[in-house]
């Protein structure tokens, strides 16, 4: 009888367990269309998950496998399949006694614990953000120290009810913060598991509830709102007077050398003047002290893709103008209004209007047409709302660019963009492109076949086949010729081609070196992961000396006299002191580089009567470095001041809201007496 209970007993267990085996299906949805999956099966304390994401021809397939103990923390975590860009994972976690180890793209790591320590995966999908929630909820303060390394912390929001297939639920908000420079926003359903991981930009939600992520990525962008208007109150200084920085010698783009050391006066948004060092102050005054540094003129990031959380920080790396290249009108929009206001801190921005062709591969910003007509509708579109350009996509059909190109000159915008699939270089500065966005876009004509399909990664991969490239070739020079004929510019993003190429996994990144030790420890692992797959013989050799083909066509362009933009296409701040170092090794001097990332590119989107230089009656954009940068261009990477619109920040102050390190300090500021002047 005993066991005939105890058998009983074992059944019913086994169906709570098949049971409890129903997946967990979530949706990715990116500019309102589904482009991926989350599918997380529990039995019993293990958990498998298929997470696949195809955004823009590209995006990652990680399969995990999790197992928990009693107290619900990870005891094996198992990481498997490729990155965005086709980079291998292979990462695996397990505890067990006093002893934690675990191996990624960094290398192997242990740790003696004593009690159980919570991981932090490398390469895991959005699932782990609500096993990471659940158990901070359980600590106290909200707060745990995790392994590898850094410190987790949550703070929980409001509730938000909901609607979908599974009935109406009520979620709660929680903001996750310590892996990366910006917390993550989840939403976490009554029993505590993951209802949604969400910005303003993109969601991952439980499926059923779809309809709900257009109202949901608001939510999220009002919350990220708030906490940038909290920054923004604490670090910005508008001292309500004018302005003297003393001991401080300019970069004069007009001349591509440093002056005399002067003083520069600011009073409300402009440079009142630019005086001899000797000038006596005026009362009411407040001074910094410039101690021989040098103040150059606010930089432009041309290829930009903004979004709230990178633009303070890149307006802390010298970049107080970036152009947009492709984003959700509505939410950049938004996003220029809050920084045009003063509501939060970013740089001023130049849109271009992105319009794309419908595909399976379509990328999922601005307008995704379907047809010559539809097309045409963008461009006028863009016209109408004061757009500077549009940006033309790999999915667009190329027969209908002569025609779009002819209504957006006419609207008075320029035309820059990718090249259409199956077609080349040629076909595109023939139909009128003013500028090429990208130098693998440029290059790969020269090297693919007619049939061959860059809407999907093989516009990456198929770098591989640079290194054997004559340059010399009349195919190469018949290209470059009609890029000097036709006084065509490129934007060759050199930094993101180095990241694709150059990074390794267990490495820190050539680009990063400067400020690896800088940034927090979950950016630090992501940093050392390979962007591609290297793994096939010869691939390592093959990608790396793509790189300095790359470089080569690079000079090649510049010793022609085609014009050279300066964009990163990553997120810019730090990556774009990168993109300025890498053209040194394309022949151009350090004064030549600051001269194009000022009063050049000012003079190229014809801002330069009021940007570009640190003239009496231009606007107050500048920055402040304690060394010589036309000596060394490091020196625009120890950033102690920034000055956008009149608005004064120190980076000091603002790097820690992001969880990295200050690189130097702030000058000293003297308040004029009984002013209370101190924001």
């Amino acid at each position: 009888m005993i066991r005939i209970t105890a058998l009983a007993a074992a059944l019913v267990l086994s169906a709570a367990r098949l049971a409890a085996a129903d997946p967990a299906s979530y949706s990715v949805i990116s500019g309102d269309k589904v482009v991926g999956h989350l599918i997380a099966t529990t039995r019993g304390d293990v958990t498998t998950i298929d997470f696949d994401v195809k955004n823009n021809g590209r995006g990652p397939t990680i399969a995990e496998t999790i197992r928990t103990g009693p107290d619900g923390l990870p005891t094996d975590w198992t990481v498997s399949g490729a990155t965005t860009f086709g980079s291998k994972v292979a990462e695996h976690f397990h505890q067990g006694g006093d002893r934690a180890t675990w191996t990624d793209s960094t290398g192997k790591g242990a740790a003696k614990l004593t009690a159980p320590g919570l991981y932090v995966t490398q390469a895991g999908s959005p699932w782990a953000e609500g096993i990471y929630a659940r158990a901070l909820i359980k600590a106290p303060g909200q707060t745990l120290k995790v392994l590898p390394g850094g410190v987790l912390t949550l703070e929980k929001g409001e509730a938000v009810a909901v609607t979908g297939e599974g009935g109406p639920l009520t979620v709660t908000r929680y903001t996750l913060s310590g892996i990366d420079l910006t917390p993550e926003t989840l939403l976490l359903d009554p029993q505590g598991q993951l209802f949604a991981s969400v910005s303003a930009n993109s969601i991952l939600v439980r499926k059923g509830y779809e309809g709900e992520q257009t109202r949901l990525r608001g939510l999220a962008a009002g919350w990220a709102k708030q906490r940038f208007i909290d920054i923004e109150t604490a670090v910005a200084h508008r001292y309500g007077a004018p302005v003297r920085i003393r001991n401080v010698r300019l970069f004069d783009p007009k001349t591509a050398a440093l002056t005399a050391p002067v003083s520069v006066l600011v009073n409300g948004d402009s440079i009142a003047a630019v005086e001899t060092l000797d000038s006596p102050p005026t009362q009411g005054e407040v001074t910094i002290d410039g101690a021989g540094g040098t103040l150059i003129p606010g930089m432009y990031e041309m290829h930009a893709h903004l979004q709230q959380s990178g633009a303070l920080l890149n307006l802390m790396a010298g970049t107080t103008t970036v152009r947009d290249m492709g984003n959700d009108n509505a939410v950049l929009d938004g996003l220029i209004h809050q920084i045009d206001t003063g509501e939060i801190g970013g740089p001023h921005v130049i849109r271009s209007g992105f319009i794309e062709g419908r595909s399976p591969f379509s990328a999922n910003n601005g307008f995704v047409v379907d047809s010559q007509d539809k097309a045409i509708d963008a461009v006028r579109w863009y016209g109408a709302r004061g757009y500077w350009q549009i940006k033309i996509y790999n999915s667009m059909n190329p027969a209908w660019v002569p025609s779009m190109v002819t209504e957006a000159h006419a609207l008075g915008m320029r035309v820059a963009g990718h090249v259409p699939a199956f077609s080349n270089a040629d076909a595109m500065i023939t139909a009128g492109y003013d500028e090429m966005t990208h130098i693998n876009q440029f290059m790969l004509g020269w090297v693919i076949k007619p049939d061959e399909d860059t809407r999907t990664l093989f516009r990456l991969t198929a770098l591989k086949r640079l290194p054997d490239l004559d340059l010399n070739s009349p195919r190469v020079q018949h290209t470059i010729q009609l890029m000097v004929d036709g006084h065509k510019a490129i934007d060759p993003t050199l930094g993101i081609h180095e990241q694709l190429t150059q990074n390794r996994d267990g490495q820190i990144p050539p680009g990063a070196a400067d400020y690896f030790d800088h940034m927090p420890i979950g950016w630090r692992r992501d940093a050392m992961k390979a962007w591609t797959d290297t793994s096939a013989p010869g691939d390592d050799k093959a990608y790396r000396a793509a790189f300095d083909k790359i470089v080569d066509t690079v000079r090649l362009l510049h010793d022609r006299g085609v014009f050279i933009v300066f964009g990163t296409d990553t997120g810019g701040s730090f990556t774009y002191h990168r993109e300025l170092e890498l053209y040194q090794r394309a022949g151009m001097t350090a004064p030549e580089i600051l001269k194009r990332a000022t009063l050049d590119s000012a003079k190229y989107v014809g801002q330069d009567q009021t940007l570009g230089s640190i003239e009496k009656g231009k606007l107050a954009d500048l920055f402040l470095v304690p060394g010589d940068p036309t000596k060394d261009l490091k020196a625009i990477k120890t950033i102690r001041m920034v000055v956008k619109d009149g608005v004064f920040y120190y980076p000091t102050e603002v790097y820690p809201h992001f969880g990295i390190t200050p690189f130097t300090t702030a000058p000293a500021v003297t308040l004029p007496p009984q002013s209370g002047a101190a924001k």
